[in-house]
């Protein structure tokens, strides 16, 4: 893919935009990679962003919660059963397999389970960790010019002097997160220094754009992968977020739980758009 653009006469700063703003890598290895991938994700960019609006990403009304809730809405109209604000007390297993999870005191008996790391700590393996800050402003970022109400940044490794890229997510009132007048904006990026190293030094950069802050609040966290596929035990295991802001790597992880558990391949062309009817 380097050579590729170098033909073009592409410059560092594009190449940098390009590879890590448009196609999303996370790191420079594409540039020694076939540009096919490359590519595809340079058209996925297009496509989106002449799909709606003036920007290739959608974020939903009232933050990311509506996301699951929307899911657990649907769900319900398929026959599913939601426990809320209730405490995982065990999992049980059966011959090597998942068998079902007590809750409350109670069975609720199942074939399979899907769940994040936190409830199988025995099943995840620490990869690395992530560096996040929160910050409330009551203005927009002062960097992105004319001033607006949302958007995402992404400053590539190679300016900023590191082998990670550093991302930044702002919403504001236009997408029901902030009061009007406030902002909050998530930096994060991938732990360089370790947990006794000035880590928090590490988002600095994407803070400073963001102009003066009401507040910020910095945490450094373990990104966990599964150790294995779950086919074996039937317990899938997501992994923890990374620092990306555009969650590709999450809708990436989401495809792999389900043709894991499903054993076939997901096919977005002939997805179900509607819910069964009530009667």
């Amino acid at each position: 893919m380097g050579e590729l653009m170098k033909k073009w006469g592409l410059n560092d700063s594009t190449m940098d935009f390009v590879g890590h703003a448009i196609a999303l890598h996370t790191d420079n290895s594409y540039l020694n990679e076939p540009y096919g991938l490359t590519v595809k994700k340079m058209k996925l960019y297009l496509d989106s962003l002449v799909q709606y609006g003036c920007s290739p990403y959608l974020y939903p009304m009232y933050g990311l919660g509506e996301l699951p809730q929307g899911f657990a809405r649907l769900s319900a109209r398929y026959g599913g059963t939601y426990m809320l604000r209730a405490e995982l007390e065990k999992i049980l297993m059966k011959d090597g397999k998942f068998a079902g999870v007590v809750v409350g005191g109670k069975i609720a008996r199942a074939i399979q389970c899907a769940c994040d790391p936190h409830y199988v700590p025995d099943r995840v393996q620490l990869v690395y960790q992530v560096v996040r800050a929160i910050v409330i402003l009551d203005h927009p970022p002062a960097c992105v010019k004319p001033p607006t109400d949302s958007c995402q940044i992404i400053i590539p490794n190679n300016q900023c002097n590191r082998n990670s890229d550093i991302y930044v997510c702002s919403v504001g009132y236009m997408n029901e997160v902030a009061p009007k007048g406030y902002y909050l904006a998530i930096v994060a990026t991938m732990c360089e220094s370790g947990p006794n190293g000035n880590w928090r030094d590490e988002v600095r950069i994407g803070v400073d754009i963001l102009g003066p802050a009401i507040d910020t609040f910095y945490s450094l966290d373990n990104f966990y992968e599964p150790k294995d596929n779950g086919q074996q035990s039937q317990i899938f295991v997501s992994a923890s977020y990374d620092p990306t802001t555009h969650f590709e790597s999450t809708s990436l992880d989401i495809v792999r739980i389900y043709e894991a558990m499903t054993g076939e391949k997901i096919d977005f062309d002939n997805l179900p758009h509607k819910a069964p009817s009530d009667e």
